[in-house]
C-alpha cells in the first residue's frame, strides 16, 4: 500500500493531467512557449537588438535572431556576472550554474532565473515522479529520503548579489523547506567541494538513514556504494537500505554500469529512471521503465529547435520544428529557454524514438565523436559496443576513452582505447576483437572502414588501473561534479594526456 498523503496524490494527480494535455497537444504546447519567451524577452537588450516586437512567427524568429553557443553570448553573461540586468532574460539573474567545457577550454556560467528554476528545473522534477507513480501508484518511495550525490561546487559569492555553484548545488541552495525534509545528507556536506571528503562524509551520514530513492551520475554513485558497503560491512546494499526502490541517473550513458549496479542492487523490484538534465534546462525523463528512451517535456519553459547533423558548421544552420523531424535521426538540440538562452546549441546529438508522445535518446555529444576517416562513430555506438564486449566476455567496464591513430606511410589508422575494468574480461585481446566486430555490427560506415584493414585497422585497447581516470581528472582539477572523462574524440589531445596514467 502506498504511503503518499492524500494531498501528494491530488498534486500528482494534478500534473499528470497536464503532462497529458502536453503529450496530446505537443505542437500546440510548444507554440504557446514559444509565445510566452518571446513576450518576455522582447523589452531586454538582446530582444530589443533583434526586434523581438515585431516577431510574431518562428519564421520570423528564425530569421531574424542567429543560432548561439556559449561564446556568443558570453559578452552579455559577463555583464550579468558583473551585476548588470535586463540583458537577456528580464527578471532579476542572480544565480548562475557553473558547468565545465566550451569552445574556448573555460568554464560556463549558465544564467539560471527565477522563472527557470521553477518552471523547469523544480517541475522537471516534480514530472520526473509523477510519471514514476504513473507506472507504480503503489510506491512507497516518498517514505524515506531521497540520498542526492550532488556537484562538487559550494556556492560562490560573485557579488553583493550573485552566485555561482554546480547546478546541484544551485538547486540545492533554492530547494522549498520541503524538498530539504524528503532528503539526505545535510547541505553542509551536500555542498562540500573536496570530492574524495565528500564521499566519506555523505556515506557516514547517510548509512543509517532510510534510503528509498538516489539521485546522481553513475560513477559517483558507484564510489559511493562502495564506501557504503565498507562501513556498514555489508555484502550489497539491500542489506543497508532494504526500501531502497529508485536511482535516478543520467549525465553519462547507464549502459556500462547497469551490471554492476544490478550486482551492487540485487533486487529484481529495484528500477532505474533515466533524466535528461543539464545546466542549460531540464529536457526528458523515461517515462516508462520498459523502454531506453525518455518523454522530452514541452512546456517547461523550453522552446525547442532540432539542426540536422549536416547544418552543422554553417554560418547560417537550418533548423527544424517539433512537427518537422523525423524518427532515427540525429539532430543537434538548439533551445530558446526562460532563463535568456536564445537559440542556443546544447551541444548534445539526440534522436526521436517516438512522435505520439514525442520520445528522445541522447546519441552523444557534436564534439565527442570520431570520424577520423568517414567512419562517424558517436558515443551512442561505442556505449552499445562496450556494453556488448563487456557481455560476451564478462568484463565490468568503469570507463572508457577512445581517439583515433591517424594513417602512416607504414600502417592504416585505427581507433586507440583507454578501458578502465572494474571485472576483467576473459582476456584483453578477445574483448578487443569482440568490440571491433559490435563496433561494426551497429555502424556501418565503421564497418565498411575496417573492411580488408582498407582504412582501419584492429583497435588498440590499453588498460587502465582502476582510478586512473579518477587521478587524472583530480590532477586537472576537475574531480566530481558535472566533470566526465571524454568518452571519444575527433583528436588525440585528451587520449594523450591521459596515456600516462595506465602505466
Amino acid at each position: 500500500m502506498s504511503l503518499i498523503s492524500p494531498a501528494l496524490k491530488g498534486f500528482f494527480k494534478l500534473r499528470s493531467s497536464v503532462i497529458d494535455n502536453f503529450m496530446l497537444n505537443p505542437i500546440d504546447t510548444q507554440k504557446q512557449v514559444f509565445n510566452h519567451i518571446i513576450g518576455s524577452g522582447q523589452f531586454t537588450e538582446y530582444g530589443k537588438k533583434y526586434d523581438f516586437d515585431k516577431i510574431n512567427r518562428v519564421a520570423e524568429f528564425k530569421k531574424n535572431v542567429p543560432v548561439t553557443d556559449y561564446d556568443d553570448l558570453k559578452p552579455y553573461i559577463d555583464r550579468i556576472l558583473k551585476g548588470e540586468q535586463n540583458l537577456l532574460w528580464p527578471s532579476p539573474i542572480n544565480w548562475f550554474a557553473k558547468s565545465s567545457g566550451t569552445t574556448s577550454d573555460k568554464s560556463k556560467f549558465i544564467p539560471i532565473s527565477k522563472e527557470s528554476l521553477d518552471d523547469n528545473h523544480f517541475k522537471g522534477g516534480k514530472d520526473l515522479f509523477t510519471l514514476y507513480l504513473r507506472q507504480f501508484p503503489q510506491s512507497n518511495f516518498m517514505s524515506g529520503k531521497c540520498l542526492v550525490i550532488g556537484g562538487s561546487h559550494q556556492i560562490n559569492q560573485l557579488n553583493a548579489d550573485s552566485f555561482y555553484g554546480d547546478l546541484s548545488a544551485v538547486m540545492l541552495q533554492n530547494l522549498p523547506l520541503y524538498g530539504h525534509m524528503a532528503r539526505t545528507p545535510e547541505l553542509s556536506i551536500a555542498l562540500l567541494s573536496e570530492w574524495e571528503e565528500k564521499i566519506e562524509k555523505i556515506a557516514q551520514a547517510t548509512v543509517n538513514e532510510n534510503v528509498t530513492y538516489i539521485a546522481g551520475v553513475p560513477t559517483w554513485t558507484m564510489v559511493l556504494i562502495k564506501k557504503i558497503l565498507e562501513i556498514a560491512n555489508a555484502k550489497d546494499l539491500t542489506e543497508v537500505w532494504p526500501n531502497l526502490e529508485v536511482y535516478v541517473h543520467g549525465g553519462v550513458s547507464f549502459k556500462p554500469y547497469i551490471k554492476q549496479f544490478e550486482q551492487y542492487i540485487p533486487n529484481p523490484e529495484m528500477r532505474y529512471l533515466e533524466t535528461y538534465n543539464a545546466s542549460e534546462g531540464f529536457f526528458a525523463a523515461q517515462d516508462d521503465v520498459t523502454r531506453d528512451d525518455m518523454l522530452l517535456f514541452l512546456n517547461h519553459g523550453i522552446y525547442y529547435e532540432f539542426m540536422p547533423m549536416e547544418e552543422w558548421g554553417k554560418e547560417h544552420p537550418e533548423t527544424l520544428s517539433l512537427k518537422e523531424v523525423e524518427l532515427n535521426k540525429n539532430y543537434a538540440l538548439v533551445i530558446t529557454t526562460n532563463g535568456g538562452l536564445w537559440r542556443y546549441v546544447v551541444g548534445d546529438t539526440i534522436q526521436f524514438t517516438t512522435k505520439k508522445p514525442f520520445r528522445i535518446r541522447v546519441t552523444g555529444r557534436l564534439k565527442h565523436y570520431i570520424n577520423a576517416f568517414g567512419e562517424e562513430v558517436i558515443v551512442d555506438n561505442s556505449d552499445d559496443a562496450i556494453a556488448a564486449a563487456s557481455k560476451i566476455t564478462g568484463a565490468k567496464v568503469n570507463d572508457y576513452t577512445a581517439a583515433p591513430v591517424y594513417m602512416s606511410e607504414a600502417e592504416n589508422g585505427a581507433h586507440e582505447w583507454i578501458i578502465e575494468f572494474e571485472h576483467l574480461p576473459c582476456s584483453i585481446e578477445e574483448f578487443t576483437r569482440v568490440l571491433d566486430a559490435e563496433l561494426q555490427k551497429i555502424n556501418t560506415d565503421y564497418e565498411a572502414k575496417r573492411h580488408k584493414d582498407i582504412a582501419l585497422r584492429m583497435p588498440i585497447v590499453h588498460q587502465m588501473p582502476k582510478g586512473g581516470f579518477n587521478k587524472w581528472l583530480k590532477d586537472k582539477g576537475k574531480l566530481g561534479g558535472q566533470h566526465k572523462v571524454p568518452r571519444l574524440s575527433n583528436e588525440r589531445k585528451h587520449l594523450e594526456e591521459i596515456m600516462p596514467y595506465t602505466r
